[in-house]
């Protein structure tokens, strides 16, 4: 498998093990699928995905209702996708995805973590072409469909991995530009899609002591818990990526 696939493993174990932190965040991506193209799945390829993030996430169907329901409310915050970088202590590249009604709050919360946990924001740009942009779909298809000519039509959608995991479920991975071309691709095949989602995976990972991965674990867990942090990302090379 890809290094999203092992990268994404490792960071699993540890990333939303909090149910409820993994239901707020779907909450958010819902509620922004929404207000930008409706509440109806059948016409909003993107929220008909996080439905199906939610349900692999065993996430109620009444949380999802009322994560619909807030985002055509009128009285309901208007959530903005904001992406910060910065360093944190040794040198490690952070790259972090919010959803905001509150960007004053929301980067002044963001630079008080990053100093208590001795790093520092940076600007836009200042470490995102250190991480690539990926998308990870997992679906299910007919035992009796050819992978082999299935994966020869993704490879032409822009996957560059690709995964069967038993008789009827296949992962794969792409640039995260051929998101709605894969997704549009198994609708029109009819696969179930039971998870799509976004990773960035960095190009290359830096090795730390016991002492410098606890500094940077305490700034991640600092992040994750602010209530407008969606994604944490960084390039530390975690344990379990060892063999």
């Amino acid at each position: 498998m890809g290094r999203a696939f092992e990268y994404r493993k490792a960071r699993k174990l540890k990333r939303w093990g909090n149910m409820a932190r993994t239901f707020t965040k779907i909450g958010k991506e819902i509620e922004i699928a929404v207000k930008a193209g409706g509440p109806d799945p059948s016409g909003n390829t993107r929220l008909r995905v996080l439905i199906q993030n939610a349900k692999a996430e065993n996430m109620p169907k009444e949380n999802v209702e009322r994560a619909i329901k807030r985002a055509v409310s009128k009285d309901t915050a208007d959530y903005k996708e904001v992406i910060y970088e910065g360093y944190g202590a040794h040198g490690i590249a952070f790259l972090v995805e919010t959803a905001t009604d509150n960007t004053n709050r929301t980067v002044a919360n963001i630079r008080m973590h990053f100093s208590r946990c001795g790093g520092t924001l940076g600007n836009s740009g200042s470490v995102a072409f250190m991480f690539e942009h990926k998308c990870i779909f997992k679906f299910h298809a007919p035992a009796e469909i050819d992978r082999e000519e299935m994966e020869l039509e993704m490879i032409d959608l822009g996957v560059d991995e690709f995964a069967p995991e038993d008789d009827t479920t296949v992962t794969v991975e792409a640039p995260y530009e051929s998101f709605g071309a894969i997704q549009k691709w198994l609708d029109d095949h009819g696969y179930e899609i039971v998870s799509g989602e976004s990773a960035r995976i960095p190009n290359d990972t830096k090795e730390l002591d016991a002492e410098g991965r606890e500094s940077i674990d305490k700034l991640v867990e600092r992040l994750e818990e602010d209530e407008d942090v969606v994604n944490v990302y960084h390039n530390m090379k975690e344990v379990e990526e060892e063999e």
